[in-house]
């Protein structure tokens, strides 16, 4: 039985009564342009989508992307930085924090209509304060609408890289679209995943037979599997991306390209071992010529203090999955950005 308790305006009545204002339009734009650009091959900048594994307040997150945007005027002309701000975190087993979509106080019960003006609010004053436009993942395909305006990179998650409706979806999406491996790590998935969001698609979506002519900047994210045991499988190395820029090939895919993520089962939850993750990765990209060509940057996790916690009580540290601290962050890209 569903019990209805608070009806949520559509998308559009939503950012009519929080716009991105017009002076930050321009800024947002402008980075959408430089991250697409990275994903067609247009610019050989590398593109690093970097930042705390969930946005659980706003404080520390606007703390932190304000650092990202300053380190950025280091790098720009190496890198294109885009700050994670996460507001939907999956969970395995179906219950605990679901990210600011859900629950905008972690401490409290879940309140999406309130939960959508968070974000909303948390994604534009980050513009206004860093230059830089976001990426969040698209959990809820349904839900998409109220914040795209103001993301440039959109990523599908492993759990979700198989359904349909995500794909779909993606298919509609005006900016990058990062789909990951699935949590089997099937090539064959993510090869499939990525030529149904390339491919114009007609489906139901809100309420509404929509049409759309497919979007030929989503590609691959390698972010490790795990097995039938609960093992964790690494993917960023060299063989498995040379297999997956030769699945490229054969499928006849648009723009190949693929994101490395530095964490999660890549690198076991270990957090440090992005660092590692990241520097093998940078010299196989200057070992090979089509290594390089296809590979064209990173995900990490990472945040103000290192680590995580069990409750929000130390500032800028995660509550979800173990972040590298700014410290690390800050030594991590700037190598990144002499070796591009």
């Amino acid at each position: 039985m569903f019990e209805k308790q608070k009806r949520i305006p559509d998308p559009e009545v939503i950012v009519d009564m929080m716009p991105l204002p017009d002076g930050l339009k321009a800024i947002k734009a402008e980075r959408d342009r430089m991250v697409t650009d990275v994903i067609t091959g247009v610019s050989d900048k590398f593109l690093v989508i970097v930042g705390p594994c969930s946005a659980h307040e706003q404080a520390p997150v606007l703390d932190y992307v304000e650092r990202l945007g300053k380190l950025n005027e280091k790098v720009k002309d190496k890198l294109v930085l885009v700050p994670r701000i996460y507001t939907n975190k999956p969970r395995t087993k179906g219950v605990g924090y679901k990210g600011m979509f859900s629950q905008p106080d972690p401490t409290k019960g879940e309140d999406i209509l309130k939960g959508i003006f968070a974000i909303r609010e948390l994604n534009i004053k980050a513009i206004e304060a860093s230059g830089l436009a976001a990426a969040d993942e698209m959990l809820y395909p349904a839900n998409i609408h109220y914040v795209e305006d103001l993301l440039s990179y959109i990523a599908v998650g492993a759990r979700s890289s198989e359904n349909q409706l995500h794909r779909l979806v993606s298919s509609g999406v005006d900016v990058p679209v990062g789909i990951k491996n699935p949590m089997s790590g099937s090539l064959l998935v993510l090869l499939n995943s990525i030529y149904a969001a390339q491919s114009p698609q007609i489906f139901k979506l809100n309420g509404w037979q929509v049409k759309t002519d497919g979007n030929p900047l989503a590609h691959a994210i390698l972010r490790g599997a795990v097995d039938s045991y609960g093992n964790d499988i690494p993917n960023f190395h060299y063989e498995t991306v040379m297999q997956l820029a030769e699945g490229y090939a054969h499928a006849g895919l648009q723009n190949p390209a693929l994101i490395i993520d530095a964490n999660h089962s890549n690198s076991g939850k270990q957090f440090k071992q992005q660092i590692r993750i990241c520097e093998e990765v940078m010299q196989n990209r200057n070992y090979d010529a089509d290594f390089k060509r296809i590979v064209k940057g990173f995900m990490i996790e990472s945040f103000i203090e290192e680590g995580c916690q069990t409750e929000d009580v130390i500032y800028g540290k995660s509550i979800t999955d173990p972040c590298l601290g700014w410290c690390d962050t800050e030594r991590l890209l700037l190598d990144i950005a002499e070796k591009v």
